[in-house]
């Protein structure tokens, strides 16, 4: 039962809602918390650019069609299924909601939770972290252009130039710079997992108190009901469900092996809290986001509990499958 439980870092999210829900950041503090949130979410971007090694890269890059496979599940299926969520009517899902699963569908794939389960399932680790970091990459250019395009058409606003300029300065730089350092700094960075997680869960926290608290000030709460988040919380299942057949069903049809089918269905399936937060802040900047960045929190703790057991079962098999060529080959 352990596994369904929520972790440590989505009862910290949680309770950075209540906080925001009862004490929301206002007037001067706001604008200085605002700036802070900034610096923190900028070296969040320069920690990933040094964290990721040359060799994962150039090793990543030679299997460019399972990276291909992914990017299109990432940055092509869920947007159609973004899309098709459009025909679900107002009086049962909130167009403000709707926004925010159409923005979920867009973002790239985690980095940290994709390698982890690939590796427990005994995926294709290096392919995992070449290919998650690649879509964070792209998600960069991609989502806010992708948010432009299938908004506008929904009829909502979309994207614009400020916020491209905004997620290349605060997010794009960063990164690159990480990456320019990272033949000095990168083994030390990687060697200290444990003290920079918290530059990692504080900025996300930071974000997203931020946003909760510009939306609570505009009346989040008195807009949405337990039924509108359980009707969201549904629909992320069925998202996640559907990509995961996609993913698994599909890459065995185009012929991978075990092992890339697990890194294709880990790295395909995922959606980007880390990402997803700083870039709704820069896309949808003076807007409420707190109800656009809600599915995302919903999705992020449902991939968690489901890929987990979904992983415990890929590595209960390839377990079973060893021991008995094990018994095989020494019968």
């Amino acid at each position: 039962m352990r596994r369904f439980l929520p972790d440590t870092f989505t009862l910290l999210l949680v309770t950075t809602v209540i906080i925001a829900s009862f004490l929301p950041a206002q007037g001067e503090f706001a604008e200085i918390f605002g700036y802070a949130t900034d610096c923190a979410i900028a070296l969040l971007f320069f920690l990933h650019g040094a964290r990721l090694s040359r060799d994962v890269v150039i090793t990543g890059v030679l299997h460019w069609r399972l990276h291909l496979t992914i990017l299109l599940v990432t940055f092509g299926i869920f947007p159609l299924l973004g899309l098709g969520l459009g025909f679900i009517p107002e009086t049962i899902l909130k167009p403000e909601l709707y926004m925010g699963l159409l923005f979920l569908c867009v973002l790239p794939s985690t980095v940290q939770s994709s390698i982890a389960f690939t590796s427990i399932a005994g995926g294709n680790v290096p392919a995992a972290i070449c290919s998650a970091s690649a879509s964070n990459l792209f998600g960069m250019f991609l989502t806010p252009l992708l948010v432009g395009l299938l908004m506008t058409t929904s009829g909502s606003s979309g994207f614009n130039l400020d916020a491209l300029e905004t997620i290349v300065l605060q997010l794009l730089a960063p990164f690159i710079l990480g990456q320019i350092l990272e033949p000095w700094i990168g083994k030390w960075i990687r060697s200290k997992k444990k003290l920079l997680t918290p530059v990692d869960r504080g900025s996300i926290l930071m974000v997203v108190y931020l946003a909760f608290s510009e939306s609570v000030n505009e009346g989040l709460w008195q807009t949405f009901s337990i039924r509108d988040i359980a009707i969201v919380i549904v629909i992320d299942i069925a998202l996640l469900a559907l990509v995961l057949c996609v993913t698994t069903f599909g890459s065995r049809l185009l012929g991978f092996n075990k092992e890339d089918e697990i890194t294709i269905t880990f790295c395909g399936s995922k959606k980007s809290l880390a990402s997803g937060v700083p870039m709704a802040g820069a896309i949808f900047a003076g807007q409420s986001i707190g109800a656009i960045v809600l599915p995302l929190m919903l999705f992020h703790q449902i991939q968690l509990m489901i890929c987990a057991v979904i992983a415990q079962k890929y590595a209960a098999k390839r377990l079973a499958a060893e021991a008995k060529a094990l018994e095989v080959k020494t019968a």
